[in-house]
């Protein structure tokens, strides 16, 4: 097992040169197959519930709808205590226990999704757990900050989110994939309607093992689990986590945390959502919700007595610091784009192209299916494996010219890309051949992702230069937190508008807000009279 680090300073070029730099790459390449996995996890229930109504599984589709919404909300939710997790319990500590966390939701996930009649509770559980994986993401960047040195941050952090981005991609090419075969035993189901992988549509009749969606992921996490133990480093210097004794303690100190991060999550939902699934009724509006959950999170971990509260009390310096906001609405831009758009981008495939719009009897209809329209998981994966692809390019390309001045061009593509897909969309959601629109819609839509992707690595690099090394890490971990609410809302707002008939709003309420970035990543960093020149 690697042992403890009692003293770490990456930026002693002769100690990074000699022992640091193998120590650190080391982490990072166990950290991203973690992360990958975490993300997969997370995000998982966007391609088991198409597979679910094509079963023929008894729930509405609002039903199942809830399930991704139950991730996406605690992954974000779960991201608030994972970004002070490493101070608190250190970094080998914090990836080992929350990678072998996510063994519970993909083992549970699997089990249940071999009996259609499962109560929906049962699956919205697996779903809450699944939210784990979406927070290890900010627990993760904050660990793999301390351990390189600022002049290669935006490709160290660029890798990890960015191959740890691809967990994403993974997911939706490998389950797929693995639902055509039986191996891990069980008994197979027949598809109902027609389904489709990478590779083709694969016809209503066929046999599919659907539950193979949760058990290959715990094939998966077992061996990483174990690397993770063995090759990671808790890091015992001062200005990371200097006061953490033994991996007992810690472990319990972050499940307390987790499950502070479950219960207001859990509130905020019971808000939302409708009583026939398990909520209030209330249906009170998601940009109510959404503070509420983050400013009770907030609260209720600073009232933890002891050691972990005056660790939070010095963490929550950050909340100080001007540039903290500024880089959390920039982040959003980047990082919430992308989680949102990943989510979104195969259902919106499927609910324009996959249907034919036409008048009857002068009212626009939006139910009739499209034999010429595009299969949506052949296409939903290439979005994520873009954006993830390139970040650490994005990372690489800011270590040279400057993280804000590569911010600023990708928010200015951003925003004529964003208009462009509105524009297709449009066209496509009031054409009876909607098909015929997709080529250019692809197009735009991918230069969105690419620039999301690139947009990620260079915001990384600002907050590697503008922070110093304490505050970095959590700053890192906090503005993931908000961003990856963008898993919550951007699915919300397309499907809000779909139903609406005006899917091309959602469009452009985004290219609204990246405008708004741009004016506050120049006010910032690139003005004349900047508070940090393009850092």
């Amino acid at each position: 097992m690697a042992k403890d680090l009692e003293q770490w300073n990456p930026e002693d070029a002769t100690e990074w040169a000699k022992t640091g730099k193998k120590i650190a790459n080391r982490n990072l390449w166990i950290s991203i197959p973690a992360l990958l996995c975490g993300f997969a996890v997370w995000l998982y229930w966007g391609i088991i519930t198409v597979q679910m109504i094509n079963l023929g599984y008894p729930f509405e589709k609002s039903q199942l709808f809830t399930l991704a919404a139950i991730a996406g909300l605690t992954g974000a939710t779960l991201r608030i205590p994972s970004t002070f997790f490493i101070r608190i319990a250190g970094g080998r500590n914090t990836i080992f226990l929350t990678t072998a966390l996510l063994i519970l939701p993909a083992l549970g996930t699997g089990l249940l999704l071999q009996n259609p009649d499962t109560p929906l509770w049962q699956f919205q559980l697996m779903a809450l757990l699944s939210g784990i994986g979406g927070g290890n993401f900010s627990a993760s960047m904050s660990n793999i900050s301390f351990f390189f040195p600022k002049k290669v941050q935006g490709y160290s952090l660029g890798m990890n989110a960015g191959l740890g981005n691809f967990g994403v991609t993974t997911m939706q090419i490998v389950i797929p994939l693995v639902m055509t075969v039986g191996m891990f035993g069980g008994t197979a189901m027949t598809l109902q309607t027609t389904s489709g992988t990478l590779i083709g549509k694969i016809p209503a009749g066929t046999e599919t093992f659907l539950q193979n969606a949760g058990f290959i992921w715990v094939a998966i996490l077992i061996p990483i689990v174990i690397a993770v133990w063995v090759g990671m480093n808790n890091i015992k210097a001062a200005h990371v986590s200097p006061n953490v004794k033994g991996p007992l303690p810690a472990f319990g100190k972050i499940l307390g945390m987790l499950l502070i991060g479950l219960i207001t999550s859990t509130f905020g939902l019971w808000l939302m959502l409708p009583a026939n699934v398990g909520g209030s009724g209330m249906m009170i509006s998601k940009w109510l919700v959404l503070p509420i959950v983050v400013v009770l999170t907030v609260a209720a971990l600073r009232m933890i007595p002891g050691s972990i509260g005056q660790s939070l009390k010095h963490q929550y310096k950050i909340f100080n610091n001007k540039h903290t906001w500024a880089m959390t609405v920039i982040y959003t831009m980047t990082f919430g784009s992308f989680i949102g758009y990943s989510v979104a981008f195969g259902l919106a495939i499927k609910v324009i192209f996959g249907f034919q719009h036409v008048l009857v009897d002068g009212v626009m209809t939006h139910d009739l299916a499209n034999p010429a329209g595009p299969s949506a998981l052949m296409f939903a994966w290439t979005g994520p494996f873009i954006g993830a692809l390139i970040r650490p390019i994005g990372g690489m390309i800011s270590d040279k010219i400057g993280g804000a001045k590569v911010t600023q061009i990708i928010s200015v593509i951003m925003v004529a890309s964003a208009l462009g897909v509105a524009y297709y969309m449009k066209l496509a959601y009031a054409s009876a051949t909607p098909q015929d629109y997709f080529i250019p819609f692809l197009v735009l839509f991918l230069i969105l992702f690419t620039a999301t992707g690139i947009g990620n690595g260079s915001t990384f690099k600002t907050i590697a230069v503008v922070f110093d090394k304490e505050q970095a890490g959590p700053v890192l971990g906090w503005t993931a937190a908000i961003a990856a609410y963008g898993a919550f809302i951007i699915p919300q707002v397309f499907g809000e508008q779909i139903k609406a008939t005006t899917p091309e709003y959602a469009l452009y309420g985004f290219a609204a807000f990246y405008v708004i970035c741009i004016a506050i990543n120049w006010w910032f960093y690139l003005r004349k009279n900047a508070y940090v020149q393009n850092p």
